[in-house]
């Protein structure tokens, strides 16, 4: 009902001058009658107005998500990052110059491989030397040798004395052990031309580079312009999530647990893991236990450092949904018969929208929805069948 449809007699709002006289002596005066009169005309046509403009009905709105086939079996989620489990600063075990660098981030190098060499110029020497006193060694055995048994053979004759036989197999043996000793210098010089070579440890990926050519490189970074380690590399093939599960919670995980992980870098993929292992000591100042969660299967773009989201499914979840596309769903109370078919009350502009859905299977308390939706749409949760469209809508 509007004004327009409902006269109102206004006149019956004037004060008459009796009406005053008698106000005043009643002892209330005109002019408190006056707003009083004024006040309970704006509430009456409130209420006149009010069916005219037409009210906002409020309901229970949801969203059309992508869902995860896993988190119909979620047990919980935990918050963590990638981190290779085999990696490793490769430092020299000598201090030189650093003369070359043969690797860049991202190369790929074998156990063995050669990754960089400090200046060895003044070790080469030093092993050549060794070297060449190993020869003069040889040399002399050589004499010694062949004088010791000279005198073996005159002394057998009768032509020599056994002091003097006595002394050349001493200056005999000397010599020997002069060779030994020489044969230790070169395999410490050997060593220590080695140390020169940086090699790696292990397969693996080279994932920072520390020192630059030029630079000073020492075992333990002794001076403040000297590198500690070369080059940062890590096995790409042992990286796992270490997830923090908090302790009211780390019964519910198991090993060998299936898991399900996405990537905040990439949260349109989702990689099959397990539970590899539970860290046997809490952290006391977050209340959480560490977990290892295992990769399934990955590819390239999992890279250390990169942060995680691991949902643990139930022991009685298919291994075939940890990793499965997502499909777009919403709340099963959502979706309704009418006329034969399935559809949704939709919320667009404020107003109700009546879209019909193709649905496929059930994610626990969600449905598949094949047609009619797009990920972000509002749905109205068990729609009244008062609704209908047009209607003015709003979030409770």
């Amino acid at each position: 009902m509007t004004l327009s449809s409902e006269k109102i007699d206004l006149s019956s709002l004037r004060i008459s001058q009796e009406q005053k006289e008698q106000s005043l002596k009643s002892g209330i005066p005109w002019k408190v009658i006056v707003p009083a009169l004024l006040l309970a005309l704006l509430v009456a046509g409130y209420f006149l107005l009010r069916p005219g403009m037409g009210g906002t009905t409020e309901v229970d709105i949801a969203t059309a998500t992508l869902t995860s086939p896993a988190q119909a079996n979620a047990v919980l989620t935990a918050s963590g990052y990638v981190v290779a489990q085999v990696k490793a600063a490769v430092a020299s075990k000598g201090t030189g110059r650093l003369e070359r660098l043969f690797v860049e981030e991202g190369d790929k190098v074998r156990k063995g491989d050669l990754i960089a060499r400090l200046e060895d110029q003044d070790v080469i020497a030093a092993l050549d030397r060794a070297r060449a006193d190993l020869g003069v060694a040889r040399a002399d055995s050589s004499d010694a040798r062949r004088s010791a048994d000279r005198q073996q053979s005159l002394l057998t004759s009768g032509l020599s004395s056994k002091a003097e036989f006595d002394g050349a197999e001493a200056r005999y043996g000397r010599v020997v052990a002069t060779i030994l000793s020489a044969r230790a210098a070169v395999r410490s010089a050997e060593v220590g031309v080695e140390n020169t070579r940086i090699r790696a440890p292990f397969d693996g990926t080279v994932l920072t580079k520390n020192a630059d050519v030029g630079e000073v490189v020492a075992p333990f970074a002794s001076s403040l312009n000297s590198r500690g380690a070369v080059v940062t590399m890590a096995d790409m093939s042992s990286l796992q999530v270490e997830a923090d599960v908090s302790e009211s919670n780390i019964t519910r995980v198991t090993p060998g647990q299936p898991c399900e992980i996405v990537l905040d870098a990439y949260p349109e993929k989702r990689y099959a893991g397990s539970v590899y292992k539970i860290v046997p000591t809490a952290d006391r100042a977050k209340a959480t236990v560490m977990t290892k969660v295992a990769f399934t299967e990955r590819d390239s773009r999992v890279l250390p450092e990169m942060s995680a989201k691991v949902t643990f499914l139930s022991k009685d979840s298919e291994k075939s949904e940890a990793g499965a596309p997502s499909r777009l769903t919403v709340p099963a109370s959502a979706v309704v018969p009418r006329n034969g078919s399935w559809l949704v009350l939709g919320v667009r502009d404020g107003k109700i929208v009546e879209t019909p859905v193709r649905t496929g299977g059930t994610l626990g308390n969600r449905i598949e929805i094949l047609e009619g939706l797009v990920p972000g749409d509002q749905v109205v949760l068990r729609p009244d069948p008062s609704l209908t469209p047009g209607t003015k809508v709003k979030a409770k």
